[in-house]
């Protein structure tokens, strides 16, 4: 057994020994952007896995120990992700981590708990350099912006029949990630883009940006970062009377992107990619039917984030809520969750991706385009 094994064993069985003197609750973290300009993000991800957990400590938790969650912000910054998982692990105790959102976060923080032997699935995070990194704790129930990347530039093309395309990025490890997937896949099939240029997260004003853009007369643009700049991007283009169109990735699902364009006017026609209809799933019909009772409608990455906390679970309690087992666990064995049967390959990617179109309405609901 090398020493990094034995370290990662130690540390675990510490962290477990030390939660069981102090309390008989399993600590997990759920880790995101539960304020700012993203905390819709977290909002979603927090109400899964609180819903996530709640049922299955009604089911006798896991090995007869209740979920205790933990909140940690990390506001979508990389520097505060690092704080909070430091805290994850050392003040809290947590065996696991659901989170974080952002990939900027998710990466540096992957690293602490990959050094406290403390599991990590990501019900959000989509950059390949995350799971690139070989660390063998690290899981996401969601695709790649590769593969996500290839599906908007595959759109483009044989459906939209698009010529000039302009990309916009959002310059942060998502946001340009999704971007350059997108275009590379464009240009191995040898049509170049017409402008590429990045904008500045929480920049609200870009009217120089589309002027440029209407200049080189774009009929797509691809947009690569999140709502909150997506938004008033999508309705600067349409007051200046720009005809493109406007696709982007899962950073703009939620409600949030009507609210920060400022009508369902402005996103009529906007097209994303994400994954199949998480609602759809005859596995999470009961799960599904459970939020609507409450008026709550699970959008974005509810059924995700509800999906990495059963897949944490499964992996603890069939390893006796040892993490480090259980991430090993987790690389030959399925879990069936409120999305489907679940399973990982070598790098904690999944062996199934399902990204596809959605189109935004006047009513700001979006659908999947058929």
């Amino acid at each position: 057994m090398s020493n990094t094994v034995v370290k990662k064993t130690l540390l675990s069985l510490a962290i477990a020994g030390a939660a069981t003197l102090a309390q008989a609750d399993v600590v997990i973290g759920v880790a995101g952007p539960h304020t700012g300009a993203y905390a819709a993000f977290g909002e979603q991800l927090w109400k899964g896995a609180e819903q996530a957990a709640a049922d299955i400590n009604a089911n006798g938790g896991i090995n007869g120990e209740m979920i205790e969650l933990v909140k940690a912000d990390d506001a979508c910054e990389p520097k505060q992700a690092v704080s909070v998982a430091n805290r994850l692990v050392d003040s809290d105790g947590a065996l696991a981590v659901v989170g974080h959102f952002c990939s900027s976060s998710s990466i540096p923080a992957s690293r602490i708990y990959e050094e406290a032997g403390v599991l990590m699935v990501t019900p959000a995070s989509t950059s390949p350099t995350l799971t690139d990194q070989g660390l063998s704790n690290v899981f996401r129930v969601c695709g790649r912006d590769d593969q996500q990347g290839d599906v908007a530039a595959s759109y483009i093309i044989d459906t939209l029949g698009a010529k000039r395309i302009a990309i916009i990025h959002d310059k942060d490890t998502y946001g340009k990630g999704l971007a350059d997937a997108t275009k590379a896949t464009l240009n191995a099939y040898g049509l170049e883009e017409v402008m590429y240029e990045g904008l500045t997260r929480g920049e609200k004003d870009f009217n120089a940006l589309i002027t440029k853009i209407r200049s080189v007369d774009a009929d797509v643009v691809y947009f690569g970062g999140l709502h909150s700049e997506a938004g008033p991007l999508v309705r600067q283009l349409r007051e200046q009377g720009s005809k493109a169109i406007f696709m982007s990735g899962d950073g703009i699902v939620s409600d949030e992107f009507v609210s920060v364009a400022g009508s369902p006017d402005y996103v009529d026609g906007v097209l994303m990619t994400f994954g199949a209809d998480p609602t759809s799933y005859p596995a999470g019909k009961a799960v599904v039917q459970g939020f609507r009772d409450k008026g709550f409608e699970p959008e974005g990455y509810v059924l995700y984030s509800y999906t990495a906390m059963q897949v944490v679970a499964a992996a603890l309690s069939n390893n006796n809520l040892d993490p480090v087992k259980a991430a090993e666990w987790l690389q030959s064995h399925s879990v069936d969750t409120a999305m489907g049967k679940k399973t990982f390959n070598d790098k904690g990617d999944l062996t199934v991706s399902d990204y596809v179109m959605y189109e935004w309405d006047a009513q700001g609901k979006y659908h999947q385009v058929n």
